[in-house]
């Protein structure tokens, strides 16, 4: 009997291991991720490349476009005390105060908990653009101070904005 656990046991185990390297082999588990990380973007990801080469070229194609210049309307956000049990969401908003269009190329983020949403479209001169940025407090007690560095093609190529939160 004991035997016979054995080998159940290793048969599942065989399989598991089979079944994953034919996902990594396949590339679905890079569209899986990609579908789920722009899942709130504006604009499409091609099925079967990494995120981090998408988001390679992005930067690339931002950083060869004319420079131009924008100012955050505010770059600290205070939540103030917030349960542990429901995420919350801020809009940072900006301006392209520049002669040319602005475009985000990504917003890197401290802690896997930040999620940071922005449009992939370019910001015309003098338009408006946002930043949502949501948090999840799950697993967090206490003051909470995360940072987002939004980087563009604007003179000043990275910015921090952030937020502070107690936890309750």
């Amino acid at each position: 009997m004991n035997q016979n656990y054995k080998a159940v046991l290793l048969t599942i185990l065989t399989l598991s291991v089979f079944t994953l390297v034919i996902i990594e082999l396949t590339g679905i588990s890079s569209n899986s991720i990609n579908a789920l990380w722009h899942k709130n973007q504006s604009a499409a990801v091609p099925l079967g490349k990494p995120v981090a080469a998408v988001m390679d070229a992005r930067t690339q194609q931002v950083s060869a476009m004319p420079k131009t210049t924008m100012q955050f309307y505010e770059t600290k956000y205070d939540f103030g005390t917030i349960p542990s049990d429901k995420p919350v969401t801020h809009i940072f908003r900006l301006k392209n105060t520049g002669q040319n269009p602005l475009m985000i190329a990504r917003a890197d983020v401290s802690c896997g908990c930040t999620v940071p949403k922005y449009s992939l479209d370019p910001i015309a001169p003098g338009a408006d653009g946002e930043i949502t940025v949501t948090f999840n407090p799950k697993g967090k007690s206490g003051a909470q101070h995360k940072n987002i560095i939004v980087h563009t093609n604007a003179q000043a190529e990275a910015v921090s904005i952030g937020f502070d939160a107690i936890v309750k």
